[in-house]
């Protein structure tokens, strides 16, 4: 037998065999128990999560011998010709390259003639979305009322795409990511049929490039095992893949929160003249600060694959900045990610962000200052706050006299009243405005004469520090 690479020879086989989707699996399973089966069912996911495994095991459910069952055997002839996609009452059609009209058409013409050998005749629509709106059109009636023996299946990764009036005459079935920590322990699965060793960190570096896709972790699986051969250890896949190892984002981030400027740019130099993706360092970064904060909250939950010495130094680094803080710091990542999807300088934006989290990390909010204030001591806060004293205005304003008039020795000059001073004072009402010009017809004025405004009266002198400059100003002024 030709060989087989891992996404295939691992496919699910049965319910209990589809890994992530426990929500979708006990749906189905039920409604088979139930016998309320459906007459069509929507699989919605990310690649690589299992619409397809999924929609096989179903067909095997219902078309296995003495069916609808769950617990059908895998391995009778009828189940295996589903697996390999040859069987007469399965029809399995790509939607992206059959989505005119006419093949709806065609399909639709074949939907009222019985199965061959199953109970039911299912037909499973791949990437259905692809599908025009003519041909989704034609196949609203049959998908609304097919005959008894029909049963539709449809897959797809963008749902948006689908025209509603599809999605309503369908039960929807969304898969989700696949969790990291569950693909993991299925590659060490792997790992121990093919007698392959396979490092814990490698493992967990695999499950995390592969963003919840479990078709992916096994291509990459399958790709380091020829690159490497009986042993995989986590270099190899940095080394093949460019993924950022845990001690990179470690040392980076203890740089930032030990605000080490040139230990967090130093670590952003080499992993730029490594060749390595700068984007997906970033994303690592805001990925381990998410755990963090996580952790503030839940001191149980996941810690991202770190082992446990290099996240203790971590989460001891970051235990005296609050949870705020710390999201702050996503923030600007965040601000970052964006920048750096359309710039040919990625790294310069990157070592900006560091920069700039580290201010976060510095700087004094209000929050901060209303917790200072509220750990003072009563007893300070309580004491009285004496005003400082003053000096008297007429020490404050003596020098100022003395330069502005100056005491000529052996002047003996007499002093003048505080009165005579003020009308010597130049006025400060403001100068009469000129009265225009007699016009040439003037109106006749009335009885009541015109009341002028006098100037607001100046009360200067009540001032207390301008009688103390008059006190000072005597004695010093020629009459």
């Amino acid at each position: 037998m030709s060989y087989q690479v891992f996404a295939r020879k691992y496919r699910p086989r049965t319910f209990a065999d589809v890994l992530g989707q426990d929500h979708v699996v006990r749906t189905l399973r039920n409604a088979i128990e139930q016998e309320r089966l459906a007459h069509a069912y929507l699989f919605v996911g990310p690649r690589g999560t299992g619409k397809t495994s999924t929609a096989r095991i179903l067909s095997k459910a219902l078309n296995c011998p003495g069916g609808p069952m769950i617990d059908f055997d895998p391995d009778d002839p009828m189940c295996i010709e589903i697996a390999e996609g040859r069987a007469l009452d399965v029809l399995e059609i790509d939607g992206a390259s059959n989505n005119g009209v006419e093949q709806v058409r065609e399909l639709r013409d074949t939907v009222k003639f019985a199965p061959a050998s199953g109970r039911f005749k299912i037909y499973y629509i791949d990437e259905v979305h692809m599908l025009s709106n003519a041909a989704f059109n034609a196949l609203l009636k049959t998908l609304e009322e097919p005959p008894d023996h029909v049963k539709f299946i449809f897959a797809t990764t963008e749902p948006n795409k689908i025209l509603p009036t599809i999605i309503s005459r369908c039960q929807r079935f969304d898969l989700r990511p696949i969790p990291t920590d569950i693909i993991a322990a299925h590659l060490q699965h792997i790992a121990e049929e093919e007698n392959v060793k396979l490092d814990d960190a490698a493992a967990w570096a695999i499950a995390k490039g592969a963003d919840g896709g479990m078709r992916d972790a096994q291509s990459m699986m399958d790709q380091l095992v020829a690159f490497c051969g009986a042993e995989i250890t986590e270099k190899n896949v940095l080394d093949v893949f460019g993924f950022t190892s845990r001690e990179t984002v470690a040392t980076l981030l203890q740089g930032l929160l030990d605000k080490e400027p040139t230990k967090s740019l130093a670590v952003v130099h080499e992993q730029f003249e490594g060749g390595k993706d700068l984007s997906q360092l970033l994303g690592e970064v805001v990925a381990t600060i998410r755990a963090l904060v996580v952790v503030k909250l839940d001191p149980e939950a996941s810690r991202e694959g770190f082992p446990e010495a290099l996240w203790a130094d971590l989460s001891k680094a970051a235990d005296p900045f609050p949870s705020n803080r710390l999201l702050a710091l996503i923030d600007v990542f965040a601000e970052a990610e964006s920048r750096m999807k359309w710039a040919s300088n990625k790294r310069l934006h990157l070592e900006i962000a560091c920069l700039k989290s580290i201010q976060k990390l510095q700087e004094i909010r209000l929050s901060d200052v209303i917790k200072a204030v509220g750990n003072a001591d009563p007893n300070i806060l309580a004491a009285p706050v004496s005003a400082p004293s003053l000096p008297a205005p007429e020490k404050t304003l003596a020098p100022l006299v003395e330069k502005v008039i100056p005491k000529a020795p052996g002047d003996q000059t007499k002093p003048i009243g505080i009165d005579a001073l003020i009308e010597a004072a130049p006025d400060s009402s403001p100068e009469p405005t000129p009265s225009p010009a007699p016009m040439l017809n003037p109106e006749p004025v009335g009885k009541e004469e015109k009341k002028t405004e006098e100037p607001p009266k100046n009360d200067f002198h009540d001032d207390p520090l301008i009688k103390a400059a008059l006190e000072v100003f005597k004695g010093r002024l020629i009459t």
